[in-house]
């Protein structure tokens, strides 16, 4: 297995954490960003605790700070990585501002900057499995409509900073064709082990997914050598992981299929 070597923006998060160990132990370079020099022993620690050959850095860096595309690339050129995974985001939480400035502006910059670096194959950013413009044709209207009533509408600042990251991230994925732009898009985040997965089109929207999954699922897409940009949805369910990731990458699966941006 080649080394590689991840930026890994917002590195303390939840999913990020689960993450990390799992690509340390491929063998990996692993340079997670964090906002605050109190969460550096805890991260190190996790890189410690792992039984790997791998490499964890750890920066403190704000990545609500980054405004602009340029900004984003002095970073990634200091960490020189060949993969992107964005965890990072106010989640809706804190001043309005504060979530369009990390979800859908940081996001944005660093998104372009990587697309711009031909040494970065691959960018993965976590979204959410309802951020999109257009109801999926494989979902009946009675269930959209009672997910968007129980679940989005709820989180409707949140879905307007994240859709433009995930609309950007697929159009600029596009420009490249060595270049595999991935929006990996979860239902209700959970604590539960990595377990079986609904991944790709799926007939239900609402549900909950597992992060040790959402985690387990970026490290094999990252693994997938003829990973092409796409929108995955994932929740829990009945497939194995690795036998849906497989498939979803042979078969080709989009779920940005009916949105206005769409290139089969």
């Amino acid at each position: 297995m080649a080394a590689h070597r991840v930026l890994l923006l917002g590195g303390n998060g939840k999913v990020a954490r689960l993450l990390t160990p799992m690509l340390l132990q491929r063998s990996w370079e692993v340079a997670s960003i964090i906002r605050s020099p109190d969460q550096v022993a805890e991260l190190q620690q996790i890189g410690a605790q792992t039984n790997h050959k791998g490499k964890l850095d750890v920066l403190v860096r704000s990545i609500e700070d980054v405004k602009s595309e340029a900004q984003a690339k002095t970073l990634i050129d200091e960490v020189k990585p060949d993969y992107v995974v964005w965890s990072a985001g106010a989640a809706g939480k804190g001043a309005p501002e504060r979530t369009e400035a990390i979800d859908r502006d940081a996001a944005c910059h660093f998104i372009r900057a990587s697309v711009a670096t031909p040494s970065i194959t691959k960018f993965i950013l976590i979204s959410f499995n309802s951020c999109r413009y257009e109801k999926m044709s494989w979902v009946t209207e009675e269930h959209w409509q009672k997910y968007l009533k129980e679940i989005r509408n709820p989180l409707n600042r949140y879905y307007e900073a994240k859709i433009v990251a995930d609309r950007v991230l697929y159009e600029e994925g596009k420009k490249r064709k060595d270049f595999a732009a991935i929006s990996l898009r979860p239902g209700v985040l959970t604590m539960e082990p990595v377990g079986g997965v609904a991944l790709g089109k799926h007939p239900r929207v609402a549900g909950t997914t597992s992060r040790a999954s959402v985690a387990y699922v970026t490290a094999l897409l990252l693994d997938s050598p003829n990973l092409k940009t796409c929108w995955l949805d994932i929740l829990d369910g009945d497939e194995d992981p690795d036998a849906a990731v497989k498939r979803c990458v042979e078969q080709g699966e989009d779920c940005a299929e009916g949105e206005y941006f769409y290139q089969p």
